[in-house]
């Protein structure tokens, strides 16, 4: 399996831009998947100089409704006129933070006859599934780190039932691709233990003051306790990703624009 990070908050690549935004091209042995398209149209633009070809994908994945991962969903249409497109039931609904600040989606695509709304599981191909997790029993809990939902004009606190992972099964290997990790990547790793995880871990809101390194610090041990490699970036933080490089050694990596990974 090979994923090209096509987006990311930096890049390792003078010919790719950076933005805060994450889109990953997936290539499994029978299938080209795109996972998240970035804030923006820049994500295409990098496949471009990177010689990758987007109209390849025959399966693209939201892996939830905030702009930064689904920006560029109009500009992958353009781009490929076949793949679907899944994300879950509620990815359109409003996404705010600090109540006013919306970081939603283009509500105007949520009509497209390529989009596949998702609950709970869903089966995508051999080897190759969506999961929610809604009903999964939490060993640590979710923080909303001041973002709110919207239904039917009542807002609440944001969790995160729109947050899917991408679970690829090849070669005996287990895969998990998660955007954000907003459900808590304890929370994530616990659930299904892969061999790879790659996706961002959410700490960038994180202080390295004492409080903060004691809770970066118990992250990385639990995370080792699983048998999983991991490759990160986005909303890790660059600072807070460095502080658990050193505790994570090789069970760590960083992914950014222009990054190419095959396990």
């Amino acid at each position: 399996m090979k994923i090209t990070a096509l987006m990311e908050n930096t890049s390792c690549r003078d010919c790719c831009t950076a933005e805060h935004g994450l889109s990953l091209f997936i290539e499994t042995k029978d299938h080209v998947i795109l996972f998240d398209s970035g804030a923006s149209g820049a994500f295409a633009d990098n496949a471009e100089k990177l010689g990758v070809d987007l109209s390849r994908v025959d399966m693209a994945v939201l892996s939830h409704g905030h702009y930064d991962h689904g920006g560029g969903l109009s500009r992958f249409m353009e781009k490929n006129k076949k793949a679907p497109i899944y994300m879950g039931k509620d990815a359109f609904a409003g996404h705010y933070k600090n109540k006013t600040d919306y970081i939603g989606l283009d509500t105007g695509l949520q009509s497209s006859d390529r989009i596949v709304f998702t609950e709970k599981e869903r089966l995508l191909a051999e080897g190759i599934a969506l999961y929610t997790c809604n009903d999964r029993k939490l060993v640590c809990p979710i923080a909303t780190s001041g973002m709110t939902a919207e239904e039917n004009g009542i807002a609440y606190p944001e969790d995160f039932r729109h947050e899917q992972y991408l679970l690829i099964e090849e070669e005996g290997k287990h895969v998990l691709f998660s955007g954000c990790s907003h459900k808590g990547i304890l929370n994530i790793a616990h659930w299904f233990r892969p061999d790879v995880l790659i996706g961002g871990f959410h700490f960038m809101g994180v202080a390295l003051d004492e409080a903060g390194k004691q809770r970066l610090t118990k992250a990385a041990e639990i995370l080792l306790t699983y048998p999983t490699t991991y490759y990160t970036g986005h909303c890790t933080g660059l600072e807070q990703y460095e502080f658990m490089k050193k505790l994570m050694g090789d069970r760590l990596h960083y992914v950014a624009a222009g990054s190419v990974v095959e396990v």
